[in-house]
Protein backbone atom coordinates (compact mmCIF):
# COMPACT_ATOMS: atom_id res chain seq x y z
CA UNK A 1 0.00 0.00 0.00
CA UNK A 2 1.61 3.29 -0.93
CA UNK A 3 0.90 6.57 0.39
CA UNK A 4 -0.74 9.41 -1.01
CA UNK A 5 0.98 13.27 -1.36
CA UNK A 6 -0.99 16.05 -2.17
CA UNK A 7 0.65 19.16 -3.35
CA UNK A 8 -1.16 22.09 -4.54
CA UNK A 9 -1.68 25.65 -4.51
CA UNK A 10 -4.87 28.01 -4.58
CA UNK A 11 -5.00 31.64 -5.08
CA UNK A 12 -7.32 34.00 -3.39
CA UNK A 13 -8.25 37.53 -3.17
CA UNK A 14 -4.99 39.05 -1.10
CA UNK A 15 -7.13 40.66 1.36
CA UNK A 16 -8.97 37.86 2.01
CA UNK A 17 -6.07 35.16 2.47
CA UNK A 18 -5.82 35.46 6.21
CA UNK A 19 -9.66 35.22 7.06
CA UNK A 20 -9.91 32.28 4.72
CA UNK A 21 -6.95 30.49 6.36
CA UNK A 22 -8.18 31.54 9.88
CA UNK A 23 -11.93 30.71 9.36
CA UNK A 24 -10.87 26.79 7.91
CA UNK A 25 -9.20 25.69 11.35
CA UNK A 26 -12.66 23.71 11.82
CA UNK A 27 -12.71 22.15 8.43
CA UNK A 28 -8.84 21.34 8.71
CA UNK A 29 -9.02 19.97 11.94
CA UNK A 30 -12.30 17.29 10.84
CA UNK A 31 -9.85 16.21 8.03
CA UNK A 32 -6.62 15.88 10.20
CA UNK A 33 -9.00 13.43 12.44
CA UNK A 34 -9.93 11.07 9.69
CA UNK A 35 -8.70 7.65 9.37
CA UNK A 36 -5.41 7.50 7.29
CA UNK A 37 -4.59 10.89 7.65
CA UNK A 38 -1.29 11.61 7.74
CA UNK A 39 -0.67 15.33 7.13
CA UNK A 40 -2.81 18.07 6.39
CA UNK A 41 -1.38 21.49 5.89
CA UNK A 42 -2.85 24.73 4.51
CA UNK A 43 -0.58 27.85 5.00
CA UNK A 44 0.41 31.13 3.92
CA UNK A 45 3.00 31.35 0.77
CA UNK A 46 5.51 33.79 1.86
CA UNK A 47 6.37 34.97 -1.98
CA UNK A 48 2.65 35.20 -3.20
CA UNK A 49 -0.15 37.31 -0.13
CA UNK A 50 -2.79 35.75 -1.75
CA UNK A 51 -1.50 32.17 -2.51
CA UNK A 52 -2.18 29.56 0.11
CA UNK A 53 0.10 26.44 -0.10
CA UNK A 54 -1.54 22.99 0.50
CA UNK A 55 0.04 19.44 1.49
CA UNK A 56 -1.85 16.28 2.48
CA UNK A 57 0.09 13.09 3.08
CA UNK A 58 -2.57 10.05 3.08
CA UNK A 59 -1.59 6.53 4.58
CA UNK A 60 -3.43 5.00 1.20
CA UNK A 61 -5.59 5.59 -1.43
CA UNK A 62 -8.58 4.33 0.14
CA UNK A 63 -8.13 6.93 2.82
CA UNK A 64 -7.50 9.73 0.25
CA UNK A 65 -11.38 8.26 -1.24
CA UNK A 66 -12.62 8.46 2.04
CA UNK A 67 -11.77 11.88 2.51
CA UNK A 68 -13.24 13.02 -0.94
CA UNK A 69 -16.18 11.19 0.18
CA UNK A 70 -16.84 12.89 3.55
CA UNK A 71 -18.38 16.38 4.48
CA UNK A 72 -14.62 17.85 5.33
CA UNK A 73 -13.61 17.56 1.89
CA UNK A 74 -16.60 19.55 0.96
CA UNK A 75 -16.41 21.70 3.54
CA UNK A 76 -13.05 22.89 2.23
CA UNK A 77 -13.52 23.47 -0.60
CA UNK A 78 -16.70 25.05 -0.59
CA UNK A 79 -15.38 27.66 2.69
CA UNK A 80 -12.16 28.34 0.48
CA UNK A 81 -14.31 29.20 -2.69
CA UNK A 82 -16.10 32.28 -0.48
CA UNK A 83 -12.67 34.33 -0.75
CA UNK A 84 -12.38 35.34 -4.00
CA UNK A 85 -10.74 31.98 -5.64
CA UNK A 86 -8.55 33.29 -8.27
CA UNK A 87 -6.88 30.05 -9.45
CA UNK A 88 -5.79 26.63 -8.17
CA UNK A 89 -3.29 23.98 -9.24
CA UNK A 90 -3.17 20.76 -7.42
CA UNK A 91 -1.05 17.03 -8.19
CA UNK A 92 -0.85 14.08 -5.82
CA UNK A 93 1.70 11.52 -5.97
CA UNK A 94 1.72 8.21 -5.01
CA UNK A 95 4.81 7.27 -3.11
CA UNK A 96 7.02 4.34 -3.81
CA UNK A 97 9.88 5.37 -1.70
CA UNK A 98 10.48 7.41 1.08
CA UNK A 99 14.00 7.76 3.21
CA UNK A 100 15.33 10.97 5.26
CA UNK A 101 16.90 13.53 3.69
CA UNK A 102 20.01 13.65 5.64
CA UNK A 103 22.34 10.56 5.80
CA UNK A 104 24.01 9.22 9.06
CA UNK A 105 26.88 12.07 8.56
CA UNK A 106 24.32 14.80 8.57
CA UNK A 107 25.19 15.28 4.75
CA UNK A 108 22.00 16.03 2.59
CA UNK A 109 21.39 13.19 -0.46
CA UNK A 110 19.20 12.04 -2.94
CA UNK A 111 19.57 8.53 -2.51
CA UNK A 112 16.97 6.81 -0.68
CA UNK A 113 19.14 3.75 0.48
Amino acid sequence: MAKIVIAAQIDLDPEQRAEALASAKPHIEAALAQDGCIAYDWSACGQNPGRVNVFEEWESEEALANHFANSAYAGMRDHIGTFGLIGAASKKYRVNAEGPVYNAEGQATEAFD
